[in-house]
């Protein structure tokens, strides 16, 4: 069916799986094990309630159901649940945080393009910067 992504494009990490490094996906990516090494999507993502994640997750769109200890950067939206929490900063252009759900960082919603590249940019430039200062990769700025 045209605009359906097809099973090349769907990543699972179950319930019963540990991940221990970096992750790239395509299209769509469900999460319910534990992760532990930055994601970097080219769709959306959906973390389970039952996922505990230590990640800095980039995607288009991403829905937080459990533990995300890292930054999240969705270009389009962010949904958290309830049961979500992050433990991280967020730059996302639009959001949705459910009652109950916690967010522990710094939020950016942007407007326009030029506000999402500024705050990627910036983003991208204390990353860096914490990178040179303990002389490996920066992690959870």
């Amino acid at each position: 069916m045209p605009g359906k992504a097809n099973h090349k494009d769907l990543t699972i990490i179950g319930a019963n799986t540990d991940v221990w490094g970096n992750v790239a996906t395509g299209n769509f990516t469900h999460v319910d094990g534990n992760v532990r090494g930055d994601m970097d999507a080219k769709g959306r993502v959906v973390i389970g309630e039952r996922a505990r994640m230590k990640s800095n997750i980039t995607g288009v769109s991403i829905t937080v159901g459990g533990v995300v200890k890292g930054n999240v950067l969705a270009s389009e939206r962010l949904i958290v649940l309830s049961t979500g929490l992050i433990i991280g900063d967020v730059i996302t252009r639009r959001i949705q945080a459910d009652e109950g759900c916690v967010i522990h960082g710094k939020v950016t919603v942007c407007r326009s393009d030029s506000e999402w590249q500024s705050a990627l940019s910036e983003y991208q430039d204390a990353r860096s910067v914490h990178a040179a200062l303990t002389g490996g990769e920066a992690k959870n700025v």
